[in-house]
């Protein structure tokens, strides 16, 4: 499981789920900075948009496992896991042509019996992330030092504007959070790196 990858390099790397095609500002940006950010897609969410997600791959954004349904793993039987993880892997290959080396499990919940079942399927890391923006664009952080730093994994979860940010703060869009998050990373001599040099190898 990795929430961070131990690494020297000045390095980050950014990670959202299907909600991210709902956002053009967010394909903009993606496209216009040349960002490697990896989406994970649940099928029976993403699933009626797929030729949407298929633009978002062109502009350079990896497209990874998030199951078929989105159920809490942990607890689950391994066959039932299987199903979820697999059925996912074979959905993204027959409709992108790559099969998903990473898994985010949903909720952030699994078990021994996740990290079986995503071996078998395929999946070489089980991604979950130390950081996370939260809607008002703040940072959340799971452990560690309340600051980035180099080797973070950070989730940009989906979440629209026009709410407040749970700090009773607005709440900003996918992509103004991006930004904002950008502009603290360039403030720490930090940049956004592909995961896949860096997961699983």
């Amino acid at each position: 499981m990795l929430d961070r990858v131990r690494t020297r390099d000045k390095v980050v790397f950014l990670t959202y789920d299907d909600g991210a095609g709902a956002d053009p500002g967010l394909i903009d940006l993606v496209r216009e900075r040349r960002l490697p950010v990896a989406l994970f897609l649940t099928d029976s969410v993403a699933g009626p948009g797929y030729a949407h997600f298929a633009r978002l791959r062109a502009v350079g954004v990896s497209l990874q496992n998030n199951t078929l349904d989105h159920p809490a793993l942990r607890g689950l039987p391994y066959a039932g896991q299987r199903a979820e993880i697999c059925g996912q892997q074979r959905k993204l290959r027959a409709r992108f042509g790559a099969r998903p080396r990473f898994l985010r499990p949903p909720h952030g919940v699994y078990d021994s019996t996740t990290l079986r079942a995503a071996a078998d399927c395929g999946i070489a890391a089980v991604v979950l992330s130390r950081v996370t923006v939260r809607p008002d664009g703040s940072l959340d952080f799971a452990h560690g030092p309340h600051e980035l730093t180099p080797g973070d994994i950070v989730s940009v979860p989906s979440g629209g504007a026009g709410g407040t940010g749970g700090t009773g703060a607005p709440a900003l869009s996918l992509a103004d959070r991006t930004a904002r998050l950008l502009a603290e990373l360039e403030s720490r001599d930090l940049r956004v790196a592909d995961p896949e040099d860096y997961w699983g190898a």
